[in-house]
């Protein structure tokens, strides 16, 4: 038997005590009598000690295969943390160089100790720990067994200064893990947990439990066949949005997620996380409303279909007022703890996420929230709702009453909002903090899991310390809330530490160490380059929504005379600092019809950075984690660069030059593919994996057919279209991947320039019928196809883009951009 874990040092705990009070740095969240209840709950009814420790000991054993006897874990209580949960980590005092653990880290749950690693190995040994596809773990700067570094005497304890930290959103599940196998779960629970999550979303293999309860109302599979979207589209027929398209979906799928969202739970309760599990918001199948004539029933409007068409759009939302709606609600939430055999009582439900109620009186609002509460309450009596607060920043229609009506539905402290958006439109700050309904600071940062490299870095160091430090504040969580998974991995460095910070972060330090961590190596050329793209793309102040529209990834489907061509989107500056909104290219407002691609920074200071990640490149070449970055960032500077040549085809089309719209066609064209040649030499950048990771899942030649089309589908263009009527949520979902540029984006371009030519060779107007009828075929076409695209990176990634930014933006001058100096620049700077 191990000897009983030790009480952490007096001093070390008192000095912490001391030293939040004379900060005034909380050491504890606001206080809510339910939530009290539910803390309780979940230290009760986590699983044993013993079983913790055994998870982490597996990560371990995963992350650090050559060190499993360097560090030792023990869970320990609470109150030995100072009545919050905390990690500790010391020197162990048995160590003797001789195979015996060096380091001790104990913590209030697995959870805890796994954060407790990672912070050891992060700020002790240099680590860096991102996704796979972003570069994976950088561990080579973790010294050998029996050379670990020591702590300083007396241990380091940190603990939360709120209760959770949460992870995903409600269409994460479909954007990034919709192909997901147990194999890759695993190791996402692995980095969940080594950065602290510990209320983490868990929506997989729901649509096994409602096929459940909706049998008991004698709804067969064939009428569920028109209500589940398809594999890649679930998140949308979950919220109501659409019904059917993609689908429908085979029995094996349903019960293989089944399967695989009990492994899921089994893991992340091992941990001693508190997965939430989704509740009846009122999305019913057709079917049910046939049954039940008289249940009070809202025909939703159209989301985004093309004609409204019924097929797909138009959704059933039972009123909650109807007692059907508890009936139905309480079922679900029995039949996911008959299923699964416990809850963490923490249910996510979002009734009215893109769709409007039908009435705005507040009363009839109320009536809805204690209707949708009730119907969690009634099948578990300590049910919490969490909810995404996205609807207060996206819909007009919540207002302060409407607002307060819903918040107040519920007894507080029985509902937490996600401020999903925080970062850049806080709701907490304009809602006297969610009226005083407990809510947690969320980053949202990605929008559809494209790929921009983008953040609001200064705002994520400082504004969850604001919103918890501030008046009354009823902050209870920190959060990410990103749409998409797998991009941007120094965004997501900083925020998931925001968990476990008392003050803000200081990021010129922080920034000054990223590098080092990321790479493994001290190179101070890149910390030079890193300091400028902290200061131009991972500094947005614009308050701007993020959503790529590149147009390469998002080609503009208007008549050229359409497109405004001011300034061709750049600004500069000569200290390489993100200017004000004043001074941004301010689309016309005739011009609604093309979403401009969003530019917020300094492209000089960028090309820059990138230069000198070119220049010190060598020393470290051989890191996954940096040639991620550099495809990052050269992806980046070409992708904007790319903007302004399509801007001079526009302009020397409205001048009638017909030289220079064809060269410049030529040159777009071939930047195209020499970009795809880029990405294709890192894994994250490829197209095949998410191809093939849905095929995987098949287990038939019809289902490997259904499942590739809807990978294919969710990328480019998803909803309906016909001949010559795009769907409204084309390239929604767009992605910088190899395969897809040579493939769809580059022969989509070459469609539009073919017809740009041909109206300037005949005088004619652009045919914009028949560019729209040609793209859509190739669409149709490509979605259909079966192509097989590669899975592993080719080719040198240095070499490539040296050779990239020779040819296109060392010397921008000589590529056709009359009046340029170098990208990006006014010849006359």
């Amino acid at each position: 038997m191990p000897p009983p874990p030790p009480a952490p040092r007096l001093p070390l705990l008192l000095a912490l005590l001391i030293a939040c009070a004379a900060s005034g740095v909380g050491c504890s969240g606001p206080r809510f009598a339910q939530l009290d209840r539910l803390r309780e709950l979940h230290q009760r009814e986590r699983r044993p000690a013993a079983e913790q420790a055994d998870a982490a000991r597996g990560l371990l054993a995963r992350l650090l295969p050559s060190h499993p006897a360097s560090f030792e874990f023990r869970v320990i209580s609470t109150a030995q943390c100072g009545g919050k949960a905390c990690f500790i980590i010391n020197n162990h005092p048995s160590f003797d160089g001789e195979g015996t653990p060096k380091i001790l880290i104990l913590g209030a749950t697995g959870v805890e100790i796994s954060a407790g690693l990672h912070w050891y190995l992060k700020n002790y040994c240099a680590a860096h720990i991102s996704w796979a596809k972003t570069g994976g773990a950088q561990l080579s700067s973790v010294p050998y067994p029996g050379s670990l570094p020591r702590v300083p005497a007396g241990g380091i304890l940190i603990q939360r200064p709120v209760d959770w930290s949460y992870y995903q959103n409600a269409v994460t599940s479909s954007y990034s893990f919709a192909w997901w196998d147990w194999e890759r779960w695993e190791k996402e629970i692995d980095w969940m947990a080594l950065q602290g999550i510990n209320l983490p979303l868990a929506f997989t293999g729901q649509e096994t439990i409602w096929q459940k309860v909706f049998q008991r109302y004698n709804i067969s599979k064939s009428d569920l066949d028109d209500f589940f979207g398809g594999p890649a589209f679930l998140s949308w027929s979950r919220m109501a949005n659409m019904h059917g398209w993609g689908g429908p979906l085979p029995q094996t799928w349903l019960d293989d997620q089944l399967t695989l969202q009990k492994k899921i739970l089994s893991r992340m309760y091992a941990f001693g996380m508190s997965p939430v599990l989704p509740a009846f918001s009122g999305n019913i199948p057709a079917a049910l409303k046939l049954k039940f004539p008289s249940a009070k029933v809202t025909h939703l409007g159209n989301w985004f279909t093309v004609d409204s068409n019924p097929r797909w759009c138009c959704t059933y939302l039972l009123d909650a007022s109807d007692p059907l709606y508890v009936e139905i609600g309480k079922l679900f939430i029995e039949e996911q703890i008959r299923e699964y055999g416990r809850t963490s009582h923490v249910y996510n439900c979002d009734t009215f996420d893109e769709n409007t109620p039908p009435l705005s009186d507040p009363n009839y609002i109320s009536s809805l929230g204690a209707a949708t509460f009730r119907a969690m309450q009634s099948g578990d009596d300590d049910a919490i709702w969490l909810m995404q607060g996205w609807l207060f920043t996206y819909d007009p229609f919540w207002e302060p009453p409407q607002m307060k009506a819903l918040l107040h539905s519920v007894p507080v402290g029985r509902m937490i909002v996600l401020d999903l958006y925080a970062e850049v439109k806080p709701v907490w700050i304009n809602s006297d903090q969610f009226y005083g309904v407990p809510y947690i600071w969320c980053m949202l940062h990605n929008f559809a899991a494209d790929f921009e490299m983008y953040g609001v870095l200064d705002a994520v160091a400082s504004g969850p310390i604001d919103a918890r430090l501030s008046e009354n504040s009823t902050m209870v969580g920190v959060g990410m809330s990103m749409e998409g998974i797998e991009q941007n991995p120094i965004v997501y460095d900083l925020m998931s530490e925001m968990g476990f910070h008392h003050r803000q972060v200081d990021l010129q330090v922080w920034i000054e160490t990223y590098p080092t961590r990321r790479y493994g190596k001290s190179v101070v050329g890149l910390q030079d380059a890193w300091r400028i793209l902290h200061q131009t793309l991972y500094n947005c102040t614009d308050g701007k929504n993020d959503k790529n529209r590149d147009v390469i990834v998002a080609f503009p489907d208007v008549e050229p005379f359409v497109i405004q061509t001011p300034g061709l989107y750049t600004r500069t500056s000569k200290n390489y600092s993100t200017m004000s909104s004043e001074n941004s290219v301010v689309k016309d407002a005739s011009n609604d019809a093309y979403d401009q691609p969003h530019i917020w920074y300094d492209t000089i200071a960028v090309i820059h950075a990138l230069e000198l990640f070119l220049e010190y490149g060598d020393e470290v070449s051989d890191s996954s984690t940096f040639r991620y970055d550099l495809v990052d960032l050269t992806r980046q500077a070409l992708a904007k660069y790319a903007n302004q040549i399509f801007l001079k085809i526009i302009q020397g089309y409205k001048s009638n030059n017909i030289n220079q719209v064809t060269t410049l066609c030529e040159r777009f064209l071939n930047l195209v593919k020499d970009l795809d040649v880029l990405l294709a030499s890192h894994e994250g950048f490829l197209l095949g994996p998410w191809l093939e990771s849905a095929k995987g899942l098949a287990r038939s030649k019809e289902q490997e057919i259904q499942y590739e089309w809807n990978a294919r589908t969710q990328i480019t263009m998803w909803f309906d279209n016909t001949e010559t009527k795009a769907s409204l949520l084309r390239d929604y979902a767009n992605k910088y991947w190899s395969g897809l540029l040579r493939d769809y984006y580059g022969p989509r371009a070459a469609i539009y320039f073919k017809h740009l030519i041909s109206s300037l060779k005949k005088n004619e107007p652009f045919a914009l019928e028949e560019w729209r009828r040609e793209w859509i075929g190739l669409t149709n076409n490509w979605q259909s196809d079966r192509k097989v695209f590669a899975t592993t990176a080719t080719g040198d990634a240095l070499n490539i883009s040296r050779s990239l930014y020779i040819k296109y933006l060392r010397n921008a001058d000589s590529l056709g951009l009359d009046g340029m100096d170098s990208f990006g620049k006014p010849a006359s700077l």
